[in-house]
């Protein structure tokens, strides 16, 4: 444990200290001098959160529509099969000294809090229960969120966290990996007070992590548990960044190549049509004026070495292999009805650059119907709106800061966003 881990575990100065940094942040007044007091992996943590659009006066984590499927998540998930030793590791120990042993999903998604029944009661104020989001895009600045976040064992000491109600609890937490392809499976966290951040309870999960991840490598060999799933590529094209392919490699570490915009363009179509397209199809998809089949041909060829030549059949073109796509993942939130998770997954426009009518119509389509999606929201969910409204084409959404300005729960937050309606109306005339 570094020295400042350890000075913000004993100096009680030092926690007010923070506690003050944090509600400057907050309020948006905090400089330079305020954060060196805060660990620099909670600073990140915080400004990633407000990014997300964490409410930090909300009761802990938002919900999650895995709450209503919580049963059928815990039989199908890789954790389970190891549920025993985490209990017996952890869990005997922490009915005894009021705390509280969680178990998550890669996803952040609560699966199973155990432990002191007293310290459990007070748990669920802030929400902090099984099926509930506690990832940092939930729950802000957290033990099991931020270490999901970081791929990393983690304490974080009262103050650091984002959210006001989860400040009078410590955490320690550390993400579990299967032990084949090294994929992140989920994270282990103890929750409870002071004590809970010490070198010694670090030092205990960390160990807990081993001990479930050479369980789980034991199963295997036994034949006691299925083999895991072989990881999918998945293809990131989403937001100002370039578009990416990423895959896992025989080490289970994660590998992105960078795309070019045409490339971007192909898979993302291919990927929409399963079905496969002609050459001459792809080819009007991409450009319905200047592009003909050979050069078509050309590109299928250079992504063929970009990606791999099985992962593309050709007669006509498709992906042979199943891939994942964050644009994919967001359409299949707004069909199960879940905004909160599509505006999660939500990093930006569609391959802002492209210039192909197809990929166009696509952007214009995902763009709409999640700004439908959260005005629908916006009466029974105004931080759905809020953090659509921080998008960069919400900013100017007049609709949206009008909708906000009649729901919000808040002096302030009608104030600012009766500024901003004033602001775009001058800016129209």
């Amino acid at each position: 444990m570094s020295s400042a881990d350890k000075t913000a575990r004993s100096d009680p100065s030092r926690a007010r200290a923070v506690r003050t940094a944090h509600e400057k942040f907050l309020a948006g007044e905090v400089g330079a001098a305020d954060l060196e007091i805060v660990r620099p992996l909670i600073a990140q943590s915080w400004q990633r959160s407000l990014a997300k659009g964490v409410d930090p006066n909300i009761g802990g984590a938002r919900e999650s529509s895995a709450a209503q499927h919580i049963a059928d998540m815990r039989d199908r998930h890789p954790l389970a099969p190891a549920l025993p030793v985490i209990r017996r590791l952890l869990v005997e120990d922490a009915m005894e000294s009021g705390a509280l042993v969680a178990v998550t999903s890669a996803d952040g998604t609560l699966l199973w809090v155990e432990g002191d029944a007293v310290a459990q009661r007070k748990a669920e104020q802030m929400n902090f229960v099984p099926g509930a989001d506690w990832s940092e895009r939930g729950a802000g600045t957290n033990a099991p969120g931020t270490a999901l976040a970081l791929d990393r064992e983690l304490q974080i000491h009262g103050s650091e966290h984002f959210s006001r109600i989860v400040q009078p609890w410590s955490c320690t937490a550390a993400p579990v990996h299967d032990p084949d392809s090294g994929a992140l499976l989920g994270a282990i966290d103890l929750t409870g007070g002071v004590q809970i951040a010490s070198p010694q309870t670090l030092a205990l999960v960390r160990a807990t992590a081993v001990a479930v991840e050479n369980h789980l490598a034991l199963l295997r060999l036994t034949g006691a548990a299925p083999e895991p799933a072989e990881p999918q590529p998945h293809l990131v094209v989403l937001g100002a960044d370039r578009p990416r392919w990423v895959v896992t490699d025989e080490f289970g570490h994660l590998r992105a190549s960078q795309l070019t915009g045409r490339h971007a363009d192909i898979l993302v179509l291919l990927s929409r049509h399963p079905e496969g397209l002609s050459a001459d199809h792809l080819a009007l998809l991409l450009d319905d004026k200047d592009l003909d089949v050979v050069t078509v041909r050309a590109e299928m060829s250079r992504l063929r070495k970009v990606i791999g030549s099985p992962q593309l059949g050709s007669r006509p073109y498709r992906l042979t292999l199943p891939i994942t796509t964050d644009v994919g993942e967001v359409f299949a939130a707004l069909d199960a009805g879940d905004v909160d998770a599509a505006l999660a997954r939500y990093q930006g426009p569609l391959l802002p650059q492209s210039a192909s009518p197809a990929i166009a119509r696509l952007r214009t389509q995902l763009s709409a119907t999640l700004r439908a999606a959260v005005l629908a929201e916006a009466a029974e969910q105004p931080q759905l709106l809020r953090r659509w409204l921080d998008l960069p084409e919400g900013r100017d959404d007049r609709d949206g800061w009008e909708a906000l300005h009649r729901s919000a729960p808040d002096t302030a937050s009608r104030a600012q966003a009766g500024g901003h309606l004033a602001g775009i109306d001058f800016a129209l005339g």
